[in-house]
């Protein structure tokens, strides 16, 4: 069964009623490596329940719709899609433990043509279950790499714009912890690209490689390290594009450019690779 758009487009997602507590914003942060400095206070706040903080980019992984292009009807070739960009903006924090809810919608179905794949967005708000209050809107872009040529589709949203060309203003680098992929599985994605070497090497992989909103908190704890003394509660919004995989154990270098309007590039590399894995970035933070 090939992809068909009108089926995509209008694709039924039921509404997502989460409870999470504070052993899950534990087990996020822990999934991105924080706490690796014990006497760390600003990284001891995401781990450690007194005072307990969520980490910002936990949104994207709440009321969370699953891997539901795994379902043979959708027509997508599952095994080779990868995610290719990702969103965010928060209106305000995430509690530490509470409940959420969410329903999710697909936003646009772009055809990229014959052999070179298509777009699928899906967006969701995140509302606060007690209070309605929106927390976040997210919007995430799944590129799926064989199913290109269908003959119609949605023209793309705006693109994301690349980094300045001139030296960084600031850079991190974050090691990624060896079994990251693993862990982070168990917060909402259970894609099995990311943990069995035999679906990585069908899709085309060495190894199972690091899912991309993995990679996308680790290089938002670059940026809150570099100009928010690590407090979470000042992110706002948080755009990327992923463009190459990442593989657990490696090491990100996050390079960060703040701008004029007070809003800060960035990109993330690794370096034993020489390849770029995070591009056009865009951090918005709050005074």
């Amino acid at each position: 069964m090939a992809l068909d758009y009108a089926r995509i487009k209008h694709w039924a997602f039921p509404e997502i009623r989460q409870s999470y507590a504070a052993k899950d914003s534990i087990f996020y942060a822990l999934g991105l490596g924080l706490g690796e400095d014990p006497v760390d206070a600003r990284q001891l706040r995401y781990v450690y329940e007194d005072g307990l903080k969520a980490f910002p980019t936990q949104a994207v992984v709440l009321a969370y719709p699953g891997f539901w292009m795994q379902n043979p009807e959708t027509g997508i070739d599952w095994v080779k899609v990868v995610h290719g960009e990702q969103r965010l903006r928060l209106h305000r924090p995430l509690p530490a433990a509470g409940t959420v809810r969410a329903r999710a919608h697909v936003s646009h179905v772009v055809d990229k043509g014959a052999g070179k794949g298509a777009l699928v967005i899906t967006e969701r708000t995140l509302v606060d279950d007690a209070t309605g209050e929106a927390l976040a809107t997210l919007a995430q872009t799944t590129f799926c790499r064989a199913d290109g040529g269908f003959g119609q589709g949605d023209a793309p949203p705006e693109p994301l714009p690349a980094v300045p060309e001139r030296a960084p203003d600031a850079v991190r680098e974050i090691a990624i912890l060896p079994q990251a992929a693993l862990l982070y599985r168990l917060n909402a994605d259970p894609n099995p690209l990311h943990a069995d070497p035999a679906v990585a090497r069908a899709a085309g992989f060495e190894r199972p490689i690091l899912h991309g909103l993995c990679t996308y908190g680790v290089a938002a704890r670059a940026l809150l390290d570099a100009f928010a003394g690590g407090d979470g509660d000042r992110l706002a919004e948080l755009n990327v594009r992923f463009s190459r995989p990442v593989f657990p154990g490696e090491t990100l270098q996050v390079r960060m450019w703040r701008e004029a309007d007070g809003r800060v590039r960035f990109d993330a590399r690794i370096p034993a690779r020489d390849v770029t894995v995070l591009s056009h970035g865009v951090a918005e933070l709050r005074p």
